[in-house]
């Protein structure tokens, strides 16, 4: 007989975890799993990466939950490992071999085709994508046998770097470092300068280097955090407003902090700013996003009076919340 498995008490976390998501899982697994350790109530992701995936993930707890779509329209960096020769039904390792083709072709080539891709640039998106039809996912019309007209994106590739190169052999290979606007499929990039080589290609590897200021340096592993104390864990959370860096911050009074998280306007010398990051004077803490027109700061996404309470709870030296907020 099993076990019966052990109640996890949850709590409120507030904040950002760097996760550096391993092979193998999905973004939601690795998410959960962290929810698990940190034992947190309420958690989600900026942005998926595929099982086949590693690298940068921002996970959000609590208030931060409120600011990650913001973060989905960050740029994003990665590594990848296109092969050569074979093309599959997903574009990646995962899927079935469709067909497999001789490459001919010189570095001389790769580097002019590389050059093709630089800059906007139009892509269609992979049936094996989380996108939406009719509100069904394409990757669940893909296991089906359907194929649904797509229409293309335009996307940038700000960087596109050949790090490393095999034209020759049993497993030909270029090896690529790429810089991207959102919406970037990297599955999609390595399938079309596959063809463009005239031999196709699928990713092998895939890597998630950095998304906006975030980069794998900074970044935990789920083996880490398995290891580490629960001080050691909750440590590793970022506050809140690092998902806020472009942000304009402006600090309001008590009677002002409490009358704008009630959603009201406030008046001030404030020049236009559309992304602002508002905090509480006494004692200082984040009250939400917004924007400043015509010398008003208008509300935007707002952390709730307790959320603010239990962030300064767990904030060394923090003093008591605020009153006018209450």
């Amino acid at each position: 007989m099993h076990s019966p498995r052990t109640r996890v008490q949850r709590r409120p976390v507030h904040g950002v975890l760097l996760l550096d998501k391993p092979l193998g899982l999905s973004s939601n697994q690795a998410l959960q799993k962290a929810k698990w350790l940190l034992r947190a109530d309420k958690a989600g992701h900026t942005g998926t990466l595929d099982p086949l995936a590693t690298g940068v993930l921002p996970l959000c707890f609590g208030a931060a939950t409120k600011f990650s779509q913001l973060h989905l329209d960050a740029d994003k960096s990665y590594d990848t490992v296109v092969r050569l020769g074979v093309t599959t039904s997903t574009a990646d390792a995962e899927g079935q071999v469709l067909e497999q083709r001789g490459v001919d072709c010189s570095l001389a080539q790769v580097a002019q085709v590389l050059e093709r891709f630089k800059g906007p640039i139009r892509q269609v998106p992979p049936m094996y994508s989380a996108l939406k039809k009719d509100g069904k996912a394409l990757y669940e019309y893909a296991r089906e046998g359907q194929t649904i007209e797509r229409e293309a994106r335009e996307v940038v590739i700000y960087n596109l770097e050949l790090l490393d190169a095999e034209l020759q052999g049993d497993t030909p290979f270029v090896r690529l470092r790429v810089r991207c606007s959102k919406g970037t499929y990297i599955r999609t990039l390595g399938e079309d300068i596959g063809q463009a080589l005239g031999c196709g290609g699928h990713l092998s590897l895939l890597r998630r280097t950095a998304t906006g200021p975030f980069a794998a340096a900074d970044c935990v592993s789920l083996a880490q955090l398995e290891a580490w104390s629960e001080d050691q864990r909750m440590a590793a959370v970022r506050a809140v407003d690092c998902l806020l860096p472009g942000h304009v911050p402006v600090t309001l009074d008590a009677d002002n902090a409490g009358r704008f998280l009630s959603g009201l306007r406030r008046r001030g010398p404030w020049p236009d700013t559309e992304q602002v990051a508002v905090y509480g004077e006494q004692p200082r803490a984040l009250l939400g996003s917004a924007h400043v027109k015509a010398g008003e700061l208008i509300p935007g996404r707002l952390l709730s009076p307790l959320e603010i309470q239990q962030i300064l709870e767990h904030t060394p030296s923090h003093q008591d919340p605020l009153a006018a907020a209450a």
